[in-house]
């Protein structure tokens, strides 16, 4: 008994995890689409295109800040240059060939350079601060709208995804409800099957009653399993739109009724072609390239720059002369007791653009043509948005006068089943009649499911036309 008792706890103690499953989460629609919108790579890569144009703008602004560069360079000539000159006009360096004074005048000769040693160096700091650029001033702007561009983009994107996964989850959950209508039905199927096998064998049916309701049954639980496997692909679909683990299980939570009759209010007074995240990032567009047309004519204009320069120098027969600390630089005016002497200087630049042949103006002229483009673009998007909202409108409506047909036309083939089961009871029926209403039956159910889905699309494509479906929508 005890050996026993130990044996459990061991099992316990080492296989803890095979007793307990992990539970897979739940979720509702709009826990699918915050889900989404927090893991999806398309939105992730959206908001890293947001912070990427947030440091542009940081960098643009960085430009008109001061610009401090620092240097250290130490050079040695190997072989110097040499120096070359005239007798008896030209300088003669000291140490030169003997020969040279005496001859004749107009001679060119090569000496070494008395002005130059082999070994140098220089350490100093270049400062520079813009104190006036119209093509600076211009890409501050520029920077700012590109970064509400990068805004635009990713409430798009958000937008797409909110719109994929609603109908993603649209389609789940309508295909479980097909799934339950298959278990009724097999079941009611089942019920007339062992009913039919009763009369057969006390001789009040025939063997082909019991045949036709028998196909109808195996074609009820065939398409029953196909449907299963349908169900698990479309979970799969709202997986990969929400960037959920393929691995792990999920479970969808929700009511078809919550969805059973979509309603809309497709008029809106106050509408506006701006609520419309395409036409927004068209319209950002168009400023920027306004933007550029600014900065074409501000390449013209003149500029101002202030500099200055900073630094140490030496100079030394040998490199090793470069790194000691001991002075032994003279001074015309004395003994020099530094090693390094500093320098330093500053200014300020003007640029002038004076004339650059005619590739300013053309600049120019391509930048106009290029915003003539877009405002062309912009009259025919708008024209676009004012059919694709007719054509939202019809559709949804035609999807809801179907629904609403559909699930008329569910209620009547249920009632006509209803009855035709009782009267096949009674034995004023016959099978077939029974059967053709089941299959009328099925078919109500199936067009019914249908049309459900194709109104919570339309009701989607209806929403993101008017610009409702994103949240981040700007008013």
């Amino acid at each position: 008994m005890k050996r026993t008792l130990i044996l459990f706890l061991l099992i316990g103690w080492f296989y803890p995890a095979t007793a307990q499953q992990p539970a897979s989460r739940a979720f509702t629609l709009e826990q699918c689409i915050d889900y989404a919108l927090q893991n999806s790579i398309a939105v992730k890569n959206a908001t890293l295109d947001e912070e990427i144009a947030k440091a542009r703008v940081k960098e643009t602004i960085g430009i008109g800040l001061p610009q401090i560069d620092g240097s250290i360079g130490i050079q040695h000539n190997a072989r110097l240059r040499r120096f070359f000159g005239q007798t008896p006009s030209g300088f003669i360096p000291p140490d030169t060939n003997p020969d040279l004074d005496s001859a004749p005048a107009g001679t060119v000769f090569g000496a070494q350079n008395p002005f130059q040693l082999k070994s140098a160096g220089d350490a100093g700091l270049n400062i520079s601060q813009i104190l006036f650029n119209g093509s600076y001033l211009v890409g501050l702007k520029a920077s700012n709208t590109y970064k509400e561009l990068s805004t635009k983009t990713a409430g798009q994107t958000r937008e797409q995804t909110i719109a994929n996964v609603s109908k993603a989850y649209y389609l789940a959950i309508t295909n479980r409800e097909r799934i339950k209508l298959f278990d009724v039905n097999i079941g009611r199927v089942d019920t007339l099957l062992r009913n039919t096998k009763a009369l057969f064998q006390n001789g009040f049916a025939e063997k082909i009653d019991v045949d036709r309701v028998q196909v109808t049954y195996n074609n009820l639980v065939t398409e029953r399993e196909k449907f299963k496997n349908i169900q698990i692909i479309t979970a799969e679909v709202l997986k990969f739109q929400m960037n959920y683990p393929m691995a792990e299980e999920m479970e969808i939570v929700g009511s078809i009724e919550e969805f059973s009759a979509p309603d809309y209010e497709v008029m809106e007074d106050n509408w506006s072609y701006g609520k419309r995240w395409d036409y927004q990032l068209l319209q950002t567009s168009k400023r920027l390239q306004e933007l550029d047309l600014k900065n074409k004519y501000a390449a013209g204009v003149p500029s101002l720059v202030a500099f200055a320069n900073l630094g140490y120098s030496t100079g030394s027969a040998n490199i090793a002369g470069v790194f000691r600390t001991e002075s032994n630089i003279r001074e015309i005016n004395g003994i020099g007791s530094d090693k390094w002497y500093g320098y330093s200087l500053f200014g300020v630049t003007l640029n002038v653009p004076v004339f650059s042949g005619l590739q300013r103006t053309y600049r120019v002229q391509q930048s106009k043509l290029n915003l003539l483009k877009i405002e062309n673009t912009q009259r025919q998007l708008e024209s676009v948005i004012d059919l694709e909202l007719k054509q939202v409108r019809i559709t949804l409506e035609n999807a809801i006068r179907t629904l609403q047909a559909q699930k008329a036309n569910m209620d009547l083939a249920g009632n006509v089943a209803r009855v035709t089961k009782i009267k096949y009871a009674q034995g004023v029926g016959s099978s077939l009649e029974v059967i053709d209403a089941e299959a009328s039956l099925r078919e109500a159910q199936i067009n019914y499911y249908n049309a459900l889905y194709d109104a919570l699309v339309a009701k989607v494509d209806t929403d993101k036309a008017y610009g409702k479906l994103n949240p981040y929508t700007e008013k």
